[in-house]
């Protein structure tokens, strides 16, 4: 056979046919398909290709943007070209192939005249899928490292205490920043133990190192110290006791630790600096001081822990931080008078404007803020602190038995516990233990000795607990079982940590327990705001649209002087429970057991009308704690 010429248009031909990726040749307006090579005809099994238009030969890809991209390069003149674009192709035997495709559409220009267009693609599938699946192992590593994390951080918010204690004459705060690390989890803690003696120990360590290791050794340090301390011991025998559990334990070598006894009645101060840094005093006539180190050694290096004595002023605070606020990135001069000046500021209200918050609270979260949002931090930064504050007396109520006085008796009760530093959720519960306790002794405070009042009484003693008593002086009587009455003691004996009632020959007198605490803030960020304390309003009932069905909100307390006129004007608008209704409980900022004995009434109404009723409680308010407590459904809107 002779050799073919050059140009020999048949030899072109074969060539082409052989290339290994997808060649069309479309010619003219209509784009008729003068050419396919072999790679083309294979992803278009049993089609006729040649002269018909590139729009019948893959009209299954019409809406798909690929035929489109054809005409849309003869009409401009422009190239089009597409990375791993999906396409799926009917098949002869009614199946749906996908591949995917990196392709370019040029104009074919013959002689300076637009003749067609040319289409060439490669058959990427494979590539695809590679692509795919690194990236669903990417995201499943991600989702592992995310998991991984949630577990560290739970983990650590485990081992750290939940909250610091709420104390008379001193308040408490603390500030845990973590590091920016993959681990998230460290080895920095903080503690604040009441003492039997009255004595508040106060406690910021150090273990070297991140990660689970550091925490769990951390924990473990923490609970020798918390023990050895609520027994009552001095601060040498409980660093004494840490030390040898750092003889035993590698990880706990050279942990750092700072503790102080302060005694908030007459300021009087001990610490030791077991190898971490001095604690710093905020005067409350302003300026700052750092204590002097006691040259204490660092945890299981055979040292000693010396003792030294200062004390507090009223309105003094003291503040206890390990040296990752120190050592920040870009810190002037070891960052020790960047941050007396810092928390002097705080302390004073003359940084952010934070009016909820106390002064320890400021310090601790406002001084990370302002020192490591500029440079940044390398290290676990912990903060603790305490200052003294005047003790807040007794507080003695006399209420009429009257339900009108609940209102007013629940001002008087956030007030008294806001003053003394109570958290919000603390306010929740013992507001809503004492007045179910008083709207109990209303209905009970007539008879004795005729004496018509009842007697509301707290204190907050010197372990962080509020004891508190209501007090009538009518006759006992025994509970009557009512579908919708007596749940005020089983409400009050959920919430609180103990309840007990004594009835008495001239009265009855009903004690609550309870511990207060305020969450110390393990920070991811610079903008969580002091919640502001709760409102307590008059109950206002709006009506919303709602179509066929009643739609109302409620808002303010519902407690004994209102339940009833809530009961009512709920039935007046679901006509006697006939008409479907849903009710809106997210303003609801208190609701007695007299208000759930009047949703449970509305809802027996709706039952026996059969018209469906819909309470809707924000998840965590007032209203939806309640209702999870009594087991009357309700839904998040």
């Amino acid at each position: 056979m002779d050799k073919p010429e050059a140009g020999d248009l048949g030899a072109m031909t074969a060539a082409v046919d052989q290339l290994p990726f997808i060649v069309a040749v479309c010619e003219g307006p209509d784009l008729l398909l003068v050419a396919a090579n072999a790679a083309t005809r294979a992803v278009l099994p049993g089609r006729d290709v040649i002269g018909r238009p590139i729009r019948d030969v893959i009209s299954d890809l019409a809406g798909q943007q690929f035929v489109d991209a054809y005409y849309e390069v003869y009409r401009t003149g422009e190239p089009v070209t597409g990375r791993q674009w999906r396409a799926h192709l009917d098949q002869p035997d009614g199946s749906v192939h996908e591949m995917y495709a990196t392709f370019t559409i040029v104009p074919w220009i013959d002689g300076g005249v637009l003749r067609g267009v040319i289409g060439a693609a490669f058959d990427v599938t494979g590539l695809a899928r590679d692509r795919q699946a690194a990236e669903q192992e990417a995201e499943r590593l991600r989702r592992d490292y995310r998991q991984s994390r949630d577990v560290i951080n739970a983990l650590q918010r485990e081992l750290l205490p939940s909250g610091l204690p709420v104390l008379p004459g001193l308040q408490v705060a603390a500030s845990y920043l973590l590091a920016e690390t993959d681990t998230a989890a460290g080895g920095d803690w903080f503690d604040a133990v009441a003492r039997p003696d009255g004595l508040v120990a106060l406690v910021v360590g150090d273990v070297v190192g991140h990660g689970v290791t550091a925490s769990g050794v951390m924990g473990q340090l923490r609970a020798v110290l918390q023990e050895r301390l609520d027994a009552g011991v001095g601060i040498a025998e409980a660093l004494a006791a840490a030390d040898r559990l750092a003889g035993r334990v590698p990880a706990a070598y050279a942990a750092t630790v700072c503790l102080a006894l302060l005694d908030p009645v007459t300021g009087a101060l001990s610490y030791c600096t077991a190898g971490h840094p001095a604690p710093l005093v905020v005067p409350a006539l302003g300026g700052a001081r750092y204590l002097d180190t006691t040259r204490g050694t660092p945890l299981g290096t055979g040292g000693v822990f010396p003792v030294r004595q200062d004390r507090l002023e009223p309105g003094d605070l003291l503040l206890l931080y390990t040296d990752g606020i120190l050592e920040r990135p870009g810190a002037v001069a070891g960052g020790a008078g960047e941050l007396a000046q810092v928390a002097a500021d705080a302390a004073a209200g003359r940084a952010l404007h934070e009016p909820a918050a106390t002064a320890a609270e400021r310090v601790c979260s406002q001084t990370l803020e302002l020192l490591v949002r500029s440079g940044g931090y390398a290290d676990d930064v912990t903060l603790l602190a305490a200052q003294r504050v005047s003790v807040v007396p007794e507080m003695v109520l006399d209420l009429p038995a009257q339900p009108a006085a609940l209102s007013g008796a629940r001002r008087e009760i956030a007030a008294w516990l806001g003053a003394i530093g109570a958290a919000a959720n603390d306010v929740f519960v013992i507001q809503h233990a004492l007045g179910e306790l008083t709207t109990n002794a209303i209905e009970h405070a007539f008879g004795g000795d005729g004496r018509e009042n009842i007697e509301v009484r707290a204190v907050l003693d010197r372990s962080g607990m509020v004891e508190a008593t209501v007090t009538d002086h009518g006759g006992w009587r025994v509970p009557e079982r009512q579908p919708t009455r007596g749940r005020g003691l089983a409400l009050t004996a959920q919430l609180v940590q103990s309840l007990r009632v004594d009835p008495g020959e001239h009265g009855t007198v009903a004690t609550v327990r309870h511990p207060l605490v305020r969450p110390a803030r393990l920070l991811t960020h610079f903008d969580e705001a002091v919640p502001a304390p709760p409102r307590d309003e008059d109950v206002a009932i709006t009506e919303l649209p709602g179509g066929d069905e009643a739609r109302v909100r409620l808002d303010g307390p519902i407690d004994a002087g209102t339940s009833d006129g809530v009961r009512k004007e709920l039935l007046r608008r679901s006509r006697g429970g006939t008409v479907p209704m849903t009710v809106d409980l997210t303003g609801v900022s208190h609701l007695a057991s007299s208000g759930v004995s009047a949703l449970h009434e509305v809802a027996v109404h709706h039952h026996d009308g059969k018209a469906p009723l819909t309470l809707i409680a924000a998840p965590g308010s007032p209203a939806a704690r309640i209702l999870d407590l009594v087991g009357l459904p309700s839904s998040t809107g």
